[in-house]
């Protein structure tokens, strides 16, 4: 069974330089790929031999969601362990994939590193590129052409293909904003984008006064999206920002919740005055 929910954890320091770490070749993984098979036996693990491909997907968004947490907080030994938990996700994944008859994890292994030799042309071939751009605008070419490929309808493939819908909407925004702006549908600058949010932010009084609750919903779903063009267009991660904000907020609230304490009472039963006195307090003994 995975070990997918972790304890709180305090953020923590930055991690120690350290000496650079051997050049290593992937050889252990076939041990973690047969620890898979071992587990999905018949006399393996009853937990996992439940598991489908349906019942992990939550598992999959999580282990992403706490290896970026790893990355955010600058904790080594936490990413590592949060990427082994996210390659376990791929393998177990693999191999019921193979029992379905679909691929094993070999063949993922083998599509993603002929993926990468093809899309690095620079690298591998003849193709030339000077700069990081010019490396994502062919990129983003040749993965165009490989839809195009292996489409199975006449639909030709948009520009938007391939951004997952289940992909959190915050960062979906700033990837179609992206995409749409491959091919020149965006503002020119950040300042167009920050005229729209204002435009927006008007809307969405107009809806508000209208008491409409649909168009309240969608008035508000275009000032995120503006949001979230201006950030792009500012070079702001979005996604980050909003992170840092919640971890500022959960920070100061935890101390407001322990300076009551010390008080002898708890946040519910304190004024307003006097929890904005104390929110104010624990601002100050807080980063």
């Amino acid at each position: 069974m995975t070990d997918s929910t972790p304890p709180d954890r305090e953020p923590a320091p930055p991690a120690p330089t350290r000496a650079p770490v051997a050049a290593q070749r992937g050889e252990t993984l076939p041990h973690l790929v047969a620890i898979m098979q071992r587990l999905l036996a018949p006399t393996g693990c009853p937990w996992d031999r439940e598991q489908t491909l349906e019942t992990l997907r939550p598992f999959v968004v999580e282990e992403a969601h706490e290896v970026v947490d790893a990355i955010d907080r600058n904790d080594a030994e936490d990413l590592r362990e949060e990427l082994g938990d996210l390659l376990l996700q791929i393998v177990f994944q693999s191999e019921l994939a193979r029992a379905k008859g679909w691929f094993g994890p070999d063949d993922v292994v083998a599509a993603i590193s002929d993926k990468m030799v093809r899309r690095h042309p620079h690298v591998f071939g003849d193709a030339t590129a000077g700069t990081a751009g010019e490396v994502l605008e062919a990129w983003e070419k040749r993965k165009a052409r490989e839809r195009e490929a292996k489409a199975e309808d006449a639909r030709p493939k948009g520009a938007l293909d391939g951004v997952p819908t289940a992909m959190p909407s915050l960062l979906r925004a700033v990837r179609i904003g992206d995409k749409a702006a491959r091919v020149g549908y965006d503002w020119p600058s950040a300042s167009g984008a920050r005229d729209k949010v204002r435009e927006e932010l008007g809307e969405l009084d107009e809806a508000i006064a209208s008491g409409v609750q649909e168009r309240m919903e969608d008035e508000l779903g275009d000032v995120l999206f503006a949001l979230a063009s201006w950030a792009r267009l500012s070079q702001i991660d979005p996604e980050a920002s909003l992170r840092r904000s919640l971890d500022r907020f959960t920070s100061r609230f935890r101390e407001a919740e322990r300076l009551a304490h010390e008080r002898g009472t708890a946040l519910d039963a304190m004024t307003d005055a006097a929890r904005d006195e104390l929110w104010h307090e624990a601002k100050l003994r807080t980063r």
